[in-house]
């Protein structure tokens, strides 16, 4: 088993990675279908408003353009950190304002899913935030920032919290 982990553990580095393009993928689609099926003040004023979301336009517009271009960051790996923030703030609120209401999975034949799937994509997000884009990316190539495996990884905490290179 531990020769297992061990080619295992040689992927390690490409999960940044996976999660970050996964992420991205998905918010970006969800944002091309608001921009080109609904259209964004559609969605504010058929979606937004009817659930008594203030600014209901502004907020079609705005949510659209988070998915739209947080998701197109995080594909290419360009300010994935502050993409991942951006998009945990854009989700956190939608599930506490519409999702509350309906719960963890919505019933058979509910107009929306349950919060099920916001709570995966804010863990993307904030596995994103933790652990960077990855090698394969932008940031990575500009130096803004350090792969993953370049960083230490691993805290050992009966240790003082300080950091040790053995992983």
């Amino acid at each position: 088993m531990s020769a297992l982990n061990a080619q295992l553990h040689r992927l390690s580095p490409a999960a940044p990675v996976i999660i970050r393009v996964t992420l991205g993928v998905i918010m970006f689609a969800h944002g091309w279908q608001k921009l080109t099926e609904m259209g964004p003040a559609n969605f504010g004023n058929n979606m937004l408003a009817g659930l008594g979301f203030p600014a209901p336009v502004f907020f079609g517009w705005l949510g659209t353009g988070i998915e739209l271009v947080g998701g197109a960051l995080l594909i290419v790996g360009f300010l994935s950190r502050l993409s991942g923030i951006a998009l945990t703030a854009f989700l956190a609120t939608a599930t506490l304002l519409v999702k509350v209401d309906i719960g963890f999975l919505s019933t058979a034949g509910a107009n929306l899913p349950g919060a099920e799937l916001d709570l995966a994509l804010i863990a993307l997000a904030l596995g994103v935030v933790a652990l960077g884009p990855g090698r394969f990316s932008v940031d990575h190539a500009l130096g803004l920032e350090t792969a993953a495996a370049d960083a230490p990884t691993e805290v050992d905490l009966r240790d003082s919290g300080r950091v040790s290179q053995t992983a």
